[in-house]
């Protein structure tokens, strides 16, 4: 008997394994469907303190939509003209650039007694003339478009899921509680042998009120669960870009004073950057430092730059966002590595964005569960 059960455990682990894997192999081949998606339902978790105060106004649902899109589109439209003029204005100064590079490599090379004629003699501007420019010129127009269809998408979806979320909930609020209570009402006839059938007044009137206590129960239980995801997300939002946004304050006013050219862009890299963790934050540090390279042409002042911007990495996004946000999502370090390596792998630059809020979503659903298993993993994915 004990080794069938032993069987069946194996099995179940093993069938829950492969479960697990078709689901991110899903995910990953549909993501031009689920990326859009997921995003306009952060989106919809996000504006939905600003709709709720909206919709208590009595303001009507399409204008509260409106809103919404124009918002989304203005700051959308505000990044990406800042982006777009940085770049044309550091493509204007490339060449001097470049040349700056050419000498530093061929230096390097010469100090290193490296013989090799590609780095004594380097040249990044032959490098970019064996580009195929019809080549990139398609790849970034392709890219373009699918930028612009996926906003699109987005916005779509956006307004379903603002028109239909409470529609959801009600259903899952459903399943749920029926999935739930039915069980208990079963056990409850049974236990006294009485069947629903029997004209005792007492007795229904008695099990009416337990289903109902039962039934508020779940129902409240699930409302808790609804709640912490949409707190746990808009918290997770809001500090998280408040730390951020004064992480590239400091990084602007900091390369502004060392008088490192384009400051306020490498504060929006910053800030835009380490909204990926860990890896996010080492392409934010070697940006600016490159730059101060290329600009100084000095080994020691890109290394001091360097320097200064691991501490105040380290301070903001090691010390400040542990503190802050990492005890109120109380995620152990390690799965927050594994979970932007798996959502990267799944869904790419976007999935390391989404990373950490969707790991807490899934564990505030684990460890809402009765069972000691799912108990067990929501302790695994604990920091404490």
């Amino acid at each position: 008997m004990s080794i069938k059960i032993k069987s069946d455990g194996t099995v179940r682990f093993f069938v829950t394994v492969i479960g697990i894997v078709i689901i991110a192999l899903s995910l990953k081949e549909l993501s031009h469907i689920f990326i859009p998606f997921v995003i306009a339902y952060f989106l919809f978790f996000v504006f939905s303190p600003v709709n709720d105060y909206l919709k208590e106004k009595k303001v009507p649902l399409f204008a509260v939509i409106l809103i919404d899109i124009f918002i989304i589109g203005f700051i959308t439209w505000g990044v990406s003209s800042f982006i777009i003029g940085s770049f044309i204005s550091f493509g204007d100064q490339a060449p001097a650039y470049a040349d700056k590079l050419n000498i530093i490599v061929s230096n390097a090379a010469a100090s290193l007694g490296i013989r090799d004629s590609f780095f004594r003699h380097f040249s990044i501007q032959r490098m970019i003339s064996k580009i195929d420019y019809k080549i990139l010129a398609g790849g970034i127009f392709t890219s373009t478009f699918t930028l612009l269809g996926n906003v699109l998408f987005i916005l779509f979806f956006f307004i379903f899921v603002v028109t239909g979320h409470n529609t959801i909930y009600e259903a899952i609020k459903k399943r749920y509680v029926f999935k739930k209570v039915k069980p208990e009402l079963k056990e409850i006839k049974k236990k006294y042998k009485i069947s629903a059938d029997e004209p005792n007044t007492d007795f229904s009137q008695w099990l009416q009120d337990k289903l109902n206590i039962e039934r508020n129960d779940k129902e409240e239980k699930l409302a808790q669960t609804f709640k912490a995801i949409t707190e746990q997300i808009q918290r997770y939002i809001i500090l998280k870009i408040a730390i951020n946004l004064a992480a590239g304050i400091v990084i602007t006013i900091l390369l502004y004073i060392f008088g490192v050219d384009f400051a306020v862009m490498w504060g929006l890299f910053a800030f835009l950057l380490n909204f990926i963790p860990s890896i996010g934050s080492a392409l934010a540090l070697i940006l600016p430092v490159i730059m101060t390279l290329l600009q100084y042409e000095s080994f020691t002042y890109a290394f001091i730059i360097a320097l200064i911007l691991a501490g105040v990495q380290t301070l903001f996004f090691n010390i400040i966002e542990t503190n802050v946000i990492g005890r109120r999502l109380n995620l152990n370090p390690l799965l927050i590595l594994m979970a932007v390596l798996i959502w990267g792998y799944i869904w790419g630059v976007i999935g390391m964005l989404l990373s950490v809020p969707l790991t807490a979503i899934i564990k505030i659903i684990i460890s809402n569960s009765e069972s000691q298993n799912m108990k067990f993993i929501s302790d695994l994915m604990s920091k404490e």
